[in-house]
């Protein structure tokens, strides 16, 4: 499987900060926010990466991730010279995935929990239709919003209701089977002239082979797309590394982890981080010193 890391758009909601600077590349607690998605496509064995951006921010991305050898995956870039939808991002990359099974991460979400790993791993491998994560919010208006039938199978997919039937948001995280390419091309612009991911997934649904994934209280989603929720997924990561010693959407611990690269790649990586807390914790990692 081939994964998508999309990191377009113009961050209105986070101006001025963001006239500078591409969203996806402003720090949360102690790392750039494009790690955080990004090992969450590690953390599902994905190491065929499209990372796709404005023609502006693209040069910063490539400069920050380089071919991804330093993590042990393959990156490649393309272009969104408009942002036109989450979907159009199958659009962009369609040659790119060569009709694989693809996965799309936004780059502005943050996931975190327990058995996350086997949870990603799993939709990875399923070989036929859609796998997506639902998350309980309390203003489920502002999202995708899935319900369920009485026996616990998703039953709609609306986009931002204005009633909604359910508290359980779609997160940023997508994987589909090899035919995502051609089912995006049947998609038209919305009202507000974008190729809604909400209607590919229905597409997926109405085919009775969208799987919802419900994440539990064990298990932390956040959006980090305005000045608000930046601040709390910097504190989350701060909170959640200082209490307990372990890493959120660190790559290169995943890389090492996973046995991406080796002991000698993660000390070099370390000794380039300085005398930073990140650089520290990753070189105890690679001498065996944390668990």
């Amino acid at each position: 499987m081939k994964g998508i890391l999309l990191a377009g758009g113009s961050g209105t909601r986070l101006h001025p900060m963001t006239l500078a600077a591409s969203k996806q590349l402003l720090p949360v607690y102690d790392k750039p926010m494009v790690y955080y998605p990004l090992s969450t496509l590690m953390l599902a064995e994905i190491r065929d990466i499209l990372v796709i951006s404005t023609p502006e921010d693209l040069p910063q991305f490539r400069r920050l991730l380089g071919t991804g050898e330093r993590f042990g995956v393959q990156f490649s870039y393309a272009e969104q010279p408009r942002p036109e939808g989450i979907a159009q991002a199958f659009l962009i990359g369609r040659d790119w995935i060569g009709g694989e099974a693809c996965a799309l991460v936004l780059g502005d979400n943050l996931v975190h929990g327990d058995h996350l790993s086997a949870l990603l791993r799993a939709a990875a491998t399923r070989p036929e239709g859609a796998t997506v994560f639902a998350y309980q919010v309390r203003d489920p208006e502002r999202y995708g919003v899935v319900s369920f039938d009485q026996s616990g199978r998703p039953a709609e997919i609306v986009e931002k209701p204005a009633a909604p039937l359910s508290n359980w948001a779609v997160t940023g995280v997508y994987f589909y089977d090899r035919q995502v390419s051609d089912i995006a091309r049947q998609i038209r612009p919305s009202a507000r002239g974008e190729l809604e991911i909400t209607e590919l997934n229905q597409i997926y649904l109405e085919a009775g082979v969208l799987h919802v994934e419900r994440l539990s209280r064990g298990c932390a989603w956040l959006d980090a797309g305005t000045p608000d929720s930046l601040l709390q997924a910097a504190t989350f990561v701060q909170t959640i590394q200082s209490r307990t010693g372990m890493l959120v959407g660190c790559p290169e611990e995943v890389a090492f982890r996973k046995g991406y690269i080796d002991a000698a790649t993660l000390r070099d990586q370390a000794r380039a981080m300085g005398k930073t807390e990140l650089g520290r914790v990753l070189m105890e990692l690679a001498e065996g010193e944390h668990a």
